[in-house]
């Protein structure tokens, strides 16, 4: 990547046998907005402490601006981090909070209240200011703490899981502010998440992570149409997987035998005849009828359920091996299907909607991943 502002090159860590980071190497631009995710103990928490000084990397470098940092101390880094639980000071009104970071950098009485207020304007929290921070909403808390970070003016800013803690509702409304104010900042932020919607729509590129190495690394469009692996395909959702094998060529075409039946493949480059294969179809390109011949790819299914989300429905289906598909298609759709749960129906794709994905020791090579 070019313009790199912060760089982890080969971060590794363990704890006595427990590797928690593995080899993990990213470039990462002036203002970019990175989101990290993966399931619980995949290492995304690990590598925020790593980066915010916390932690002691077994190897591997960090640098920022061109300069090393990894062996610089926490408060020497410029890499604040808004905690999951916020750890404000519960015994001080919201602007000794805001003031607390520069007060320990020395900075005078008079300039630490100016910048306070500062930011406490730009986020919309000034009239707080003299109140005691466990007065505040779970909204007004998140704003008090970005408030004591960017009151800093760091090069860099970590956030681990900063509105896990805010109910539903709350939480849609600061992913809009945080990127609005990332945006306007031009600030580096690293985002660690559980959340596929935060990653997804704030992240300008989304790191997926499990058992402690990348598994891609990608923007938010490439990881959830086009996932890698068998891993990411899954953790992303959304997604049917078919297991088989790649048969010979018939009339210029390959295909996929799979319990189910052969499908044909619209590119299967790198694969011969024999080689085993995973092949993903997005539940949205997935149709589902009640007769048979609609699709180039059609499989016999029995409806298990339907799940409704929202505008759309997500159809569990069951094929003749056993095998699990799901299809998401619109209300209207759904009701002209016309068939109720139990129902043999056939669920069938476009060979360019399905594609092939790397196999578990191709994708091992993602530890080593790093953007281009």
């Amino acid at each position: 990547m070019t313009n790199t502002h912060l760089k982890l090159d080969g971060l590794a860590k363990s704890y006595g046998n427990f590797v928690a980071v593995v080899e993990f190497s990213l470039d990462i631009a002036q203002g970019e907005f990175i989101a990290i995710m993966g399931p619980s103990g995949c290492g995304k928490t690990t590598s925020l402490r790593m980066l915010a000084g916390l932690e002691t990397a077994d190897r591997g470098q960090i640098t920022l601006a061109g300069n090393r940092i990894d062996q610089l101390p926490v408060w020497e880094r410029e890499t604040p981090m808004v905690w999951q639980s916020l750890a404000l000071f519960p015994f001080m009104t919201v602007r000794e909070n805001v003031e607390f970071g520069l007060k320990m950098r020395g900075v005078a009485g008079a300039e630490r209240r100016r910048r306070a207020d500062d930011w406490l304007e730009r986020l919309g929290i000034s009239t707080y200011a003299d109140r005691n921070v466990a007065r505040l909403s779970g909204g007004q808390r998140q704003r008090v703490a970005l408030a004591r970070s960017l009151v800093l003016e760091p090069k860099v800013l970590l956030l681990d899981e900063p509105l896990s803690a805010l109910d539903a509702h709350m939480a849609i409304k600061m992913q809009g502010e945080l990127k609005k104010l990332q945006r306007e900042l031009g600030i580096t932020f690293v985002y660690v998440t559980h959340s596929h919607s935060e990653a997804f729509s704030l992240a300008d590129r989304v790191v997926i992570m499990n058992g402690g190495r990348v598994e891609q690394i990608g923007s938010p469009q490439d990881i959830f149409l086009r996932p890698r692996s068998k891993f990411v395909a899954q953790f992303v959702g959304g997604i049917s997987l078919l297991e088989g094998r790649i048969s010979g060529k018939e009339d210029g075409k390959r295909f996929l035998e799979t319990r189910d039946g052969k499908v044909q493949l619209a590119d299967s480059s790198g694969l011969t005849q024999g080689d085993s294969a995973d092949l993903a179809v997005r539940a949205d390109r997935i149709s589902v009828t009640v007769n048979p011949g609609w699709g180039e790819n059609e499989i016999a299914c029995t409806l298990v359920s339907e799940e409704f989300a929202g505008a759309v429905v997500n159809l569990h289906l069951e094929t003749a091996s056993g095998h699990s598909l799901v299809a998401q298609v619109q209300q209207r759709e759904l009701e002209q299907l016309d068939a109720s749960t139990g129902a043999r129906v056939y669920a069938s794709w476009h060979p360019c909607d399905g594609f092939i994905l790397e196999r578990a020791q191709q994708s091992e090579a993602g530890a080593k991943v790093r953007a281009a």
